[in-house]
Order: structure tokens, then sequence, then C-alpha cells
């Protein structure tokens, strides 16, 4: 049997006992100082999911960096009347992306990969003569466009690649550099997978197989995985679309460091603490993942408007440090990470000077519109740009 499946079925026990379990705190520290009691937040989450029709929910708040609530609400599949609870499995898409980075920095440290060395210096042949198993990888497309040549894992981690989100978005659905490499933020799925690859090529892995090694098992993340395990059967949720009805849920096969990551809120929370304490990676890692590496300039992050300027260098508030957003606020940097998909919205936001955060998952399309309240009631957020994320509040639709 598979090492890894080995590994995770000798944890169903540990699910089984999680289900119900959850960490509640008598009182919250918001971060200008004031407070709010845990019942006071139970009410006002209750009160959000009911008026905005959200599915399911889960939420872990972060006082002195660790967490002090966590606590799960409504269902895992509302065609079934399935709860949720602190133990459910969920597709956490692009909060995938922050564990990969924590991955590579690891693998960084460790002198295994050079963020600055053009990755392709670490293959044994030219990368379009790579041949792929699936359609929709492969860089032969790329062939002539010697750019690629200067893309480096920083570059990746910090979304300057010049490539597309995922080349299916494509007009064409074909694969190409729209900006020179490092010179630019434009988010990259895309750019990530290609440093996936690399890792692959350099250490004989399985990328499932390295984040295992290097994140799941060192932080006791038992039920985390980049691709689907038997052991998730027992109690995962799925999405909702905006009338309440599930969306088809899909139980990936192949690991993608971009979005396929499974986990729960309680394994999460133990990743987010982690990074709030820099826990796992040198002092220069951890310096390097919360640092500005480029700055973000577009009106808002996706759509049209991803193309249109409306900030400075000098005055924008909104950076990328190397697998995380970053914010500049009177409370000194937050760093932040998104997840989204039809019937999937997560939300993770770090004030590492504070000790405080928060990290929400749901499984609804209409998650995201609870974001402002919940993080505003609950740790006093209101730095988060909202416009930029496009995400708009229940009570403004």
């Amino acid at each position: 049997m598979n090492p890894i499946k080995i590994l995770l079925l000798s944890c169903v026990s540990f699910v089984v006992l999680s289900f119900s379990s959850t960490l509640s705190a008598q009182n919250i520290k918001r971060l200008d100082g004031s407070s709010i009691s845990s019942d006071q937040l139970d009410h006002t989450i209750k009160e959000l999911v009911d008026t905005a029709k959200v599915a399911g929910l889960s939420v872990a708040v972060f006082n002195k960096n660790k967490p002090v609530y966590i606590k799960s609400y409504g269902y895992a599949d509302l065609s079934t009347q399935k709860k949720m609870d602190t133990g459910t499995i969920y597709w956490s898409c692009s909060l995938s992306k922050a564990v990969f980075a924590y991955i590579v920095l690891k693998m960084a440290d460790k002198g295994i990969i050079d963020l600055d060395t053009p990755l392709v210096h670490y293959l044994k042949k030219p990368l379009y003569e790579y041949v792929f198993t699936k359609k929709s990888r492969g860089y032969q497309q790329i062939k002539d466009d010697k750019r690629y040549e200067k893309i480096t894992a920083r570059m990746c981690l910090d979304h300057t690649t010049g490539l597309p989100n995922y080349r299916g978005f494509e007009p064409d659905g074909k694969l190409r550099i729209k900006y020179d490499p490092g010179t630019r933020f434009s988010y990259s799925g895309e750019g990530l997978y290609l440093l996936q690859f690399v890792l692959e090529q350099i250490t004989g892995k399985d990328f499932e197989v390295i984040a295992q090694e290097e994140a799941f098992h060192p932080l006791a993340m038992k039920n985390s995985s980049y691709v689907w395990q038997d052991a998730f059967d027992k109690n995962y949720c799925v999405g909702h679309d905006s009338l309440q009805k599930p969306y088809e849920f899909d139980k990936r096969t192949s690991p993608h460091s971009a979005g396929s990551m499974y986990t729960t809120i309680n394994d999460f929370s133990i990743f987010f603490s982690a990074l709030l304490q820099k826990k796992g990676l040198s002092k220069k890692s951890s310096h390097e993942m919360f640092s500005p590496q480029v700055a973000i300039l577009s009106r808002q992050q996706f759509g049209p408007n991803a193309l249109v300027d409306d900030k400075t260098a000098a005055n924008t508030n909104i950076f990328y440090g190397l697998g995380v957003g970053l914010l500049k606020t009177p409370y000194g940097y937050a760093f932040f990470k998104e997840g989204h998909s039809e019937g999937w919205g997560h939300y993770a936001i770090g004030f590492p000077d504070k000790g405080i955060g928060i990290v929400i998952m749901t499984n609804s399309d209409y998650g995201e519109s609870i974001f402002k309240s919940l993080m505003e009631a609950a740790i006093g957020n209101t730095f988060t740009p909202w416009y930029w994320e496009n995400y708009i509040s229940y009570d403004q639709h």
C-alpha cells in the first residue's frame, strides 16, 4: 500500500475523535485592544450564516499567535443535512499556495533549491522537451519565448513569472508569457505548478510525498493532503451554489501545488499558527516570506481591473511576499491568503506583531459575503482591501 495512505489511514481514529472538538476562549482580544466574548462571537457568526444563507463555515481566531477559538457552523452538505464540524475536510483551493511556499522555503533552507537561480538550471534537458500525460500541462507553447529561462523560484512565489493564472482561462487556452519575468505582479497558478515540476525533477519525488515530508508530517497535520485520501470519505463537505445546491465534488488524484490541498480547520490552524510564530523556517526564510517582494498597483486582483493600475509604488499598501499577500497597517505588516472557486470561499489573515489572526473557511458561494462583518467583529480587521479582493458584503448585494 502507498505509504502516504498508510499514514493517513492510521489517523482515522484521530479524525473521529476530533469531529466534535471546539476551542473557545472566554474573551478574544481584537487589534485595537478591545475584546469580544466567545458567546458574543458565536451569536454574531450564527446570525451572519443564517442571514447571508451561507451553507457551512469554519472559523479559527488567534491570540498570542495561537488558536483560542475554533468552531464550525451550518452544513457540510445541505442536501443530506450533514452538519459541519471542526474535523470536516474542505477543499482548500488557493490556501494550498501558502503551504506550498512554506515547503519551498524549507527546501531552500536545506540547500535543495536556491530562490534566485533560474529554474531551467535544475533540469537535465530543455523545459519544452518534457512530456506530460495531461494535455493541459507541458511547455512546448513557450519554446520560442526565451524569457522562460529567466524564471526563478522567487518569481513563482511572488507571482511575477509573467505566466497566466491558468492557461485554460486564456481565450485560446494556450500558455504564454504575458509580462517580462520579475517586472509585475500577476497572480499565477501556472508559475507555482512550474516550480512544483522542477522540485519533483530535483528530488525525484512526487509532490505529495514532498508535502508530507516537509509540512504535513512535521506539523502533525494528520488530515491534510494534496490528493484525495480514502480516510477523507468519512467526513467531508461539498461546495454550494447560490441556490444552495451542491456542486459536483472533485476528489483529485494528482497533486497541484496551486490548489489541490484538502484540509480541516483544525489542521490549517496548526499551519497558520506556525506562520504566526515563524516556526519551521530559518530567520532568513521567514524574513523573505513576510517581506514585500513586489508592490501591487492594480485596481483589483482579478478580472479586467487587474490590468488597470490605480496605485503607485509609493502609495500602495498592498504587496506580495513569498506565497502570501502583505498589507501595510498601523499594526505592522499583516499577511493574508485567499482561496476561491465555485462553492468555496476561504480567507486567512495574520498580524504577527499583535499575535492576532483569523482563518475562515466556507463551502458556499455566499461565504465571502460575510468576511467583512465577521473579521471586523472577531478581531477588528478593517484593513483587508475589500474592493481589490472583490469581496462584496451580503448587505450590499
